[in-house]
């Protein structure tokens, strides 16, 4: 009988898988004991993480199926289950059901997120996502709840708009929304200082004021999905019409009976 190939495993890429589950899995207990500021940056921590495994993966030519499995199971932990109960023990609770269902709702989505992303790696364009990536949308509930607390605001409409967006970030997740993947920039032939001075601008922007700044930053990417989505369908509902009145057959020319 033949042999059953052994999966190989690599050490620094999964490390890394780790470390980004044990941020995502500390963000949960922060969460649970409502340390709510240090939650929001575990999951900023496990972003960092995320990213950081699949290039070096890359780099060191270290790829595996095990790989790509065990970052889809720290991803539904760090991205999915993280930001909801974030969300749900901030101010969701509050709400009773319509608190809890939302947050599953979230979770559910990112589920289905990462299921359809693993099921499409290698298939159509890469410079662009189908729905909003799991970590962009943990980010946007982790910067906003951040900001809440950082202006004390909870309690009320603040909660109903904490549903609503978590809701939203669940349902861009599984819409056919198109996000840049940033794929499409030609790093290489980059103007060096130019990127540099903005790499420095960006970090003290970051540094001086860390929970509005990513909080603007991905929400406005949040956004860029569903504005440009509509208005590609409405430039394509102006050509199509156009095409209708090209090719119509009536003759106004004609006399009318």
């Amino acid at each position: 009988m033949p042999k059953k190939q052994q999966e190989k495993f690599y050490l620094l890429p999964n490390l890394l898988t780790t470390a980004g589950l044990f941020s995502g899995f500390y963000a949960i207990i922060a969460a649970t004991n409502g340390k709510f500021e240090a939650a929001a940056i575990a999951i900023f921590i496990a972003m960092i993480f995320d990213g950081l495994d699949g290039r070096v993966a890359r780099l060191t030519n270290t790829q595996s199926a095990f790989g790509a499995e065990y970052d889809s199971m720290a991803d539904i932990v760090s991205f999915g289950i993280a930001p909801a109960l974030l969300a749900y023990n901030y101010g969701l609770q509050e709400l009773g059901k319509l608190g809890w269902l939302s947050a599953f709702i979230y979770v559910a989505c990112a589920a289905l997120r990462l299921a359809r992303f693993n099921t499409q790696t290698g298939d159509g364009p890469k410079n662009y996502f189908q729905g909003l990536a799991s970590p962009a949308a943990a980010a946007i509930i982790a910067s906003g709840i951040w900001v809440l607390v950082e202006f004390d605001l909870s309690g009320g409409m603040i909660n109903y708009a904490l549903s609503v967006i978590t809701v939203l970030m669940g349902l861009f997740m599984v819409s056919n929304f198109r996000y840049s993947a940033f794929k499409q920039i030609d790093w290489k032939n980059t103007n060096t200082f130019l990127s540099l001075l903005l790499l420095v601008l960006a970090f003290v922007l970051v540094a001086a004021r860390p929970a509005e700044v990513l909080f603007i930053v991905f929400a406005i990417y949040g956004l860029s999905g569903p504005v440009l989505g509509f208005k590609t369908m409405k430039l394509e509902n102006i050509i199509d019409n156009n095409k209708d009145a090209d090719f119509d057959d009536t003759d106004d020319t004609k006399p009318k009976d």
